[in-house]
């Protein structure tokens, strides 16, 4: 049974090793790194740097005792009504298989039951058609708001997604 956990900071050696390239590695994290490949150390020490910028919680999704997917939460207001989910990845050897839909809708979930949260957005680069699956069968709709990024000496549009609270 998959259950979303704390994230530790040995997560990140396994949650790297999902990432199999550069395309992969700028799909999952965008231009928040400015080198690749990163470190474990790289990963845990943005983090840390995040959390201390305000609410940022790093959760890594479970089966068992193995890490099998992971993302972050985050409130990019101060009033703390949008949450913001970012840095997606599922173990690269099983995806596919549902693990990713079934994380995302722990994570709303908690969004709103815990975090009581009103709406959650996500953004996923168009050439990522998988995630963007993903997300609109776990129950996010497109904002129409299309965000260009450079990545990779090519601009990539980066598609906003939300999902309201059921309440």
């Amino acid at each position: 049974m998959l259950e979303l956990d704390t994230y530790r900071e040995e997560d990140a050696s396994v949650i790297l090793s999902w990432i199999d390239s550069e395309l992969s590695f700028r799909k999952w994290s965008a231009d928040r790194y400015p080198v690749y490949p990163i470190t474990p150390e790289d990963m845990n020490r943005f983090y840390r740097s995040q959390e201390k910028k305000g609410f940022f919680l790093p959760l890594t999704a479970r089966e068992e005792t193995e890490p099998v997917g992971h993302l972050v939460l985050r409130f990019p207001e101060s009033d703390r009504s949008v949450l913001r989910f970012g840095f997606v990845i599922v173990d690269s050897r099983i995806r596919g298989r549902g693990y990713g839909k079934q994380m995302i809708r722990l994570a709303l979930r908690y969004g709103f039951e815990t975090c009581n949260a009103k709406k959650i957005t996500i953004g996923v680069f168009e050439n990522n058609e998988p995630a963007l699956r993903c997300y609109l069968s776990a129950g996010f709709h497109s904002t129409g708001e299309v965000n260009p990024y450079p990545i990779l000496g090519q601009t990539w549009n980066c598609l906003e997604l939300e999902c309201l609270s059921p309440e």
